[in-house]
C-alpha cells in the first residue's frame, strides 16, 4: 500500500436517557474516529474507523487519540492491516486503524469489504436490546417497552439481582434473556444467581466474576452457559478458558480491529466456544466492521446506536431488533 496520511478525532455522541452498568453511568458515547487516505491525492476516498475507549481497560480518549496519530510516521511510509497488527497492541486505537484500512481498501478498490477479506455478504442479523441496570422497579418498566423485542440483554450489577432479574422476565415473558453482571458478583454469590438466572429462562451469563479472578466457574455445575467478556481479549487470551466459559464475547474495541476478530473468531470456534460479537456504546461507524465478524455468532449485541439520541448519517438500518448490512457510504 503506498504512503498514508492519517487524521484522527473526538467524538461526543449523547446517549438516549442514560447507560448504567455494575461500574457506573454515562450521559454520552465518546468515540475517536480515525481517517486514512493516500498522500498526494487531495480527492481520492479515504477511510474511517471508530473506537471507543473503554475505562476499564486503562483507555483514556485523549490517550487513544495519542496513540493513533503517534501512528503517522508509519502511516506515511507504509501500513496494512496486516503491517499494524504488529505495530500496535490490541485495544481501541488499533481498531480505529484497522478499520479505517478495510475502509480505505474497499473504496480505492470499488468492492465491499467482506470481498476482500474472502468472507461471505452478510446478512441482516438480530441483535440484543440493552436494559440499564437499576432498581428492580426501573429495570422492569424499561423492559416492559421493549418487551416485543425478540433478544434482550439485561445489565445486572451484585446485591438484589434476583429481584431485577424476576421483575424482568414478569416484564418480558417471551423474549430471550441474556445477562451481563459485568464482573459485580462475588464467588458467594455466582451460585445463587445463576439459579435465578436459570429459573427465569435466562440463556446466557456474561462476565459474572471478576477477570483473573473467576477460577470458580470451573468448579461448579453452571445450569446456564456462561460468556467470557472482560477475560478474553484477543487470540492469544484464549488458553485456559475452556473449563471456566462455554462462549466468548468479541468485541473488536478489545481485538484491536476487524483483522483479529475475525481470526479470533475462527481460533475460538475451533475450541468449541460460541460466540457472541458485543459492542461498547458507540455510533453505527463502530457496529458496521462488527457485523462481518457476527454472521457466524450465537449471540449478537451491536445495539450501540439504538441507545444514542442521534446517530450519524448514513447509519445502519435498524428494523426493530433487525440490523442491515452496511452501505458503502458509512463503511466497507
Amino acid at each position: 500500500m503506498p504512503s498514508l496520511t492519517l487524521d484522527a478525532r473526538i467524538e461526543r455522541w449523547p446517549i438516549a436517557g442514560g447507560f448504567t452498568i455494575s461500574r457506573g453511568a454515562k450521559t454520552e458515547a465518546v468515540v475517536i474516529v480515525a481517517r486514512v487516505s493516500h498522500a498526494g491525492a487531495a480527492d481520492g476516498p479515504s477511510g474511517h474507523g471508530e473506537c471507543v475507549p473503554y475505562a476499564r481497560y486503562g483507555e483514556t480518549p485523549e490517550g487513544t487519540l495519542a496513540a493513533i496519530l503517534a501512528m503517522r510516521d508509519a502511516f506515511a511510509q507504509d501500513m496494512d492491516p496486516q503491517a499494524l497488527q504488529a505495530r500496535m497492541p490490541a485495544g481501541a486505537a488499533r481498531n480505529a486503524l484497522d478499520c479505517a484500512l478495510w475502509d480505505l481498501a474497499a473504496k480505492t478498490a470499488g468492492r465491499r469489504a467482506w470481498d476482500l477479506l474472502g468472507r461471505p455478504a452478510p446478512r441482516p442479523l438480530t441483535t440484543a436490546y440493552t436494559i440499564s441496570l437499576g432498581s428492580p422497579e426501573a429495570m422492569a418498566e424499561a423492559t416492559a417497552r421493549a418487551s416485543r423485542r425478540p433478544l434482550l440483554k439485561i445489565k445486572l450489577g451484585g446485591d438484589g439481582d434476583e429481584a431485577r432479574i424476576a421483575a424482568v422476565r414478569r416484564a418480558a415473558p417471551r423474549s430471550e434473556l441474556i445477562v451481563d453482571a459485568n464482573e459485580a458478583w462475588t464467588e458467594d454469590s455466582l451460585e445463587r444467581h445463576l439459579a435465578a438466572c436459570a429459573a427465569a429462562g435466562v440463556t446466557l451469563v456474561e462476565q459474572p466474576l471478576p477477570a483473573g479472578r473467576d477460577e470458580r466457574l470451573a468448579r461448579i455445575r453452571r445450569p446456564i452457559p456462561v460468556c467470557a467478556d472482560e477475560s478474553v481479549h484477543d487470540r492469544a487470551s484464549l488458553d485456559g478458558l475452556r473449563q471456566r466459559y462455554d462462549a466468548i464475547n468479541i468485541k473488536l474495541d478489545k481485538t484491536g480491529g476487524l483483522t483479529e476478530a475475525l481470526a479470533m473468531a475462527d481460533a475460538a470456534s475451533a475450541l468449541g466456544f460460541d460466540i457472541m460479537v458485543g459492542c461498547m456504546v458507540g455510533t453505527s461507524l463502530s457496529m458496521a466492521p462488527a457485523l462481518i465478524a457476527a454472521q457466524a455468532a450465537r449471540v449478537v449485541d451491536l445495539d450501540g446506536p439504538l441507545l444514542l439520541a442521534k446517530d450519524r448519517d448514513h447509519g445502519l438500518r435498524y428494523d426493530g431488533s433487525t440490523v442491515d448490512p452496511p452501505e458503502a457510504t458509512l463503511w466497507g
